[in-house]
Parts: structure tokens; sequence; C-alpha cells
């Protein structure tokens, strides 16, 4: 049995629509560069999908710009006339919003001339600048309080860092003198046991009678 013939007409569905333009788009490119190598014909295609998607197929031997000038010269017609025309009303506009943005911006830093206002635009400006004032207000606030933030954070760095110091130091003192007792121990068990010198670390000058000359000498301790 033969396919049944397909109703052509939109698919509602938008996922069904996408898929089935998916699925045809290759078949439809593939046809034009059928054209172009069989028949040596310069074809140019573009196509947009339901959701914008663009599509183009131009023959490898020539250029879109240039396949359209030919229609054009062909058919009698101006492809850019009416786009032209879009393009120089769309400037237009364009301007003009520049131009009214730019004497509102002028209005509100008080480089632009006030005279021509009335008074309920000069009350509409006025609010409007109170408006910009709250918020730079606002913003002013914010960062104070990030830059307070961050400081009391560095701040209670340092402290801890200080605080860290300091305990390894007092950690240090205290090694030290416990070495220090442990030394003065050992040399009073020495002596108990009966040891026959014991060398203190005592200088005396070598000539009292001179001053800075630095001549020291030891003091030998003998035990009986």
């Amino acid at each position: 049995m033969g396919r049944g013939k397909i109703e052509i007409k939109r698919i509602e569905n938008p996922t069904n629509r996408q898929v089935t333009y998916s699925k045809r788009r290759a078949g439809i490119v593939k046809k034009a560069n059928e054209l172009n190598v069989l028949c040596d014909a310069q074809v140019a295609m573009i196509m947009f999908s339901s959701t914008n998607k663009l599509t183009d197929f131009v023959s490898p031997n020539t250029t879109m710009k240039k396949t359209f000038d030919m229609y054009q010269q062909a058919s009698g017609s101006n492809l850019w006339n009416s786009h032209y025309e879009e393009m120089q009303e769309a400037l237009k506009k364009q301007k003009e919003i520049n131009r009214k943005l730019r004497r509102e911006i002028g209005q509100r830093v008080g480089g632009e001339d006030l005279t021509d206002l009335s008074l309920e635009e000069l009350c509409g400006l006025e609010q409007h600048l109170e408006s910009s004032v709250k918020i730079v207000a606002q913003r002013k606030f914010s960062q104070i309080t990030t830059q307070t933030e961050t400081a009391k954070k560095k701040i209670k760095n340092l402290e801890e860092q200080h605080n860290n110091l300091l305990h390894e130091f007092e950690e240090r003192l205290e090694e030290e003198y416990a070495l220090a007792d442990h030394d003065g121990l050992s040399a009073l068990e020495m002596a108990a046991n009966g040891a026959s010198h014991i060398f203190s670390f005592r200088l005396q000058p070598s000539q009292p009678n001179l001053r800075g000359d630095g001549g020291y000498e030891f003091e030998n301790l003998r035990l009986g």
C-alpha cells in the first residue's frame, strides 16, 4: 500500500512544527545543492524557522548579494529600497530618542537651560532628582557598610594573628625556663655526687684598674 496524502496545512503544535521543519530543512538544502550541481544553476536560498533560526544556502561559485543583484536586474524590481527606507526611519527615531535623552541628562546635571520648561516639567524634573539622590545615598550606604565589614574582618584576623604569636612566644619562654631549671638541677646533682670541679660563668675584669679594655677571665670553683 502506498502512503496516503498528507494535507498541507499549518502544524498547530509548536514542537511538532519545529521537528517537521528540522527534518525537511535538510532535504530542501540538498535539493538546492543538486540543482546547482546538476543544472549549473546559481541558487540562493534563505529560510527562517518559527524560532527565527536562519538557514541559508548559496551556490559555491557565487555570493548571496551577487545572486540578489542578478534577480533585481532580471525582474526589474529593487529589493533594497524598502529595506533602506525602513532603516532610515529607524535611524531617525533613534536620533530623536538620543536627542531627548541628552537633553534630560543636561537638565539633571545643570548644563541645560531650564527657562523653556513648564511648571509641570520642572516638578517632574525635581522628582527625578530626588529619586536619583535617594538611589545615590542608598548605594553610598551600601558601600560604607561593605567597607566597614571588610575592615572588621581584617582587624579580627590581625587580632587572631597577634594572639597566636603571643601564645607561641609564651610557650617558647616556658620551654627556656624549663631548660634552665633542668640545667641548674644537673649541676647540683653533680656536686652531690662528688664532682671535683664546677665551672661558673661569672666573668671578672683581668685588669680592674683599666676600664673598657674588655679583659675578662673565668673564675674556677673547686668542690672539696
